[in-house]
């Protein structure tokens, strides 16, 4: 007797916190776990290439300094963040790791209009397959990016919605920040480049 009442009150238990939310819940923050884990694993795989990068474009252009320098340094921020699992929970956290990326984006974005001025980097085998995989790399960031933006809208709609939010504030669950659409536009505007003056060839000798 005692079992069948247990078992009923843990089926009504089941049945209400489903229907409160709860479930939900649990499965859209599972969701955002996931997807960031997806965008540190593509952000992480872009800043794998910036030695390589900044090496070849260094061949041919080692006077290009101040470019290869801001590539470096900004690489060497993204680095030193402390990236823990409570960083997505923590919206000054999320926005410096934000500026962090955005600095290494337009960094890049730099380092790669060296190259129009360098018909010999252009050329360079190994040059134009880390540009294919640097460009193949950020698009996979986007989608990444906008993959967990979508999952902590979806969440975010649950822990403010009634029944749920109820539920949310019951188990602790709270609003997630995310990344700002003016950030993504900002990331996906190529950042205008100018060089003062023509740049001497690999040899030193100035172009014909």
């Amino acid at each position: 007797m005692l079992k069948k009442m247990l078992l009923t009150l843990s089926l009504s238990m089941a049945a209400l916190l489903s229907g409160c939310g709860y479930n939900t819940l649990q499965s859209s923050d599972e969701q955002i776990k996931a997807g960031w884990a997806e965008v540190l694993n593509q952000y992480q795989r872009r800043a794998d290439l910036v030695p390589n990068l900044v090496n070849v474009v260094k061949g041919y252009a080692a006077h290009e300094k101040q470019v290869l320098e801001q590539v470096t340094n900004a690489r060497a921020r993204v680095g030193s963040l402390q990236v823990t699992p409570e960083l997505i929970n923590d919206e000054r956290a999320l926005a410096k790791f934000q500026a962090a990326q955005g600095e290494l984006s337009s960094a890049l974005s730099r380092l790669i209009a060296v190259a129009e001025n360098y018909p010999q980097l252009k050329a360079d085998g190994l040059f134009r397959d880390l540009q294919a995989q640097l460009e193949g790399t950020e698009n996979r960031i986007a989608v990444a990016r906008n993959r967990y933006i979508k999952s902590v809208q979806d969440y975010n709609i649950v822990v403010r919605q009634f029944p749920s939010n109820l539920t949310a504030m019951v188990f602790g669950y709270k609003v997630k920040p995310s990344f700002t659409v003016e950030n993504e536009k900002e990331i996906a505007k190529p950042p205008r480049v100018e060089f003062g003056g023509t740049p001497p060839s690999p040899a030193g000798e100035g172009k014909q």
